[in-house]
């Protein structure tokens, strides 16, 4: 299968801090692939690296097999890769709505925004009914399902996204987590970088590990969930 999305020696620094090192990864087309490890392992760098908000030192990002490194953020999204990132980021004195429109970021998506805007209302439905609201005034998981919805109004075919479920309460997590599938089930490809490693495991096809900015594991779900290793560290046993 052909990547959609290849790393290749990907290097970050800040200052003279290397926050991720020698990063080689690849997600296909309609895949959905977990980037899992400790806090500060390098999983938000490793995103914000693909999505151009910080400019790798070394190595490559491709997506389609062109490379996308020395893109701006905007141009990288009209590649179609969407980023939901840790924390929602959302305008808190804007509607739902008014959030939700600004994803639409190229023309195709701008031309097809009432289409997606109803597919995003039928993934959340909560959404459709607090339309009208502030986004702030919307409870953690409500936000979380906007800054998807979001990141989905520009039609990516590649999503990533940063702890969704940092915050959310069991009942609300298991919805969101839901709609993923139905998101990756409908053709998107997901790299989902996730706290809760057991969860972020049951969901994706595979998975790569991340260790003090190295890669250390990956494979499939089903190897991983076996590893002796991921167990002692990430699933207590």
């Amino acid at each position: 299968m052909s990547a959609l999305l290849r790393l290749d020696g990907l290097e970050v620094a800040y200052g003279d801090m290397v926050a991720v090192r020698e990063v080689s990864l690849e997600v296909a087309a309609g895949e959905f692939v977990a980037l899992v490890g400790s806090n500060g392992a390098g999983k938000t760098t490793t995103l914000r690296a693909i999505t151009g908000l910080v400019k790798p030192r070394r190595g490559r990002v491709e997506l389609d097999g062109r490379r996308i490194d020395g893109l701006t953020p905007a141009e990288i999204v009209g590649r179609g890769i969407a980023h939901v990132p840790e924390g929602r980021q959302l305008f808190p004195t804007m509607t739902v709505r008014e959030n939700l429109e600004l994803g639409t970021r190229t023309g195709e998506s701008r031309a097809r925004r009432a289409e997606t805007l109803d597919r995003v209302y039928a993934l959340f439905p909560r959404l459709a009914e607090r339309k009208g609201q502030l986004a702030g005034t919307l409870s953690g998981g409500e936000q979380q399902m906007c800054a998807i919805g979001r990141g989905l109004m520009s039609l990516p075919r590649l999503l990533l996204l940063d702890e969704p479920s940092l915050g959310l309460a069991p009942v609300m997590v298991r919805l969101i987590f839901a709609n993923l599938r139905r998101i990756n089930a409908e053709g998107t490809a997901i790299l989902l970088v996730e706290q809760n490693v057991r969860q972020a495991l049951e969901l994706s096809a595979r998975a790569y590990v991340l260790e003090s900015g190295r890669l250390v594991l990956s494979g499939s779900r089903d190897a991983l969930l076996q590893s002796d290793a991921i167990k002692r560290a990430y699933l207590g046993r």
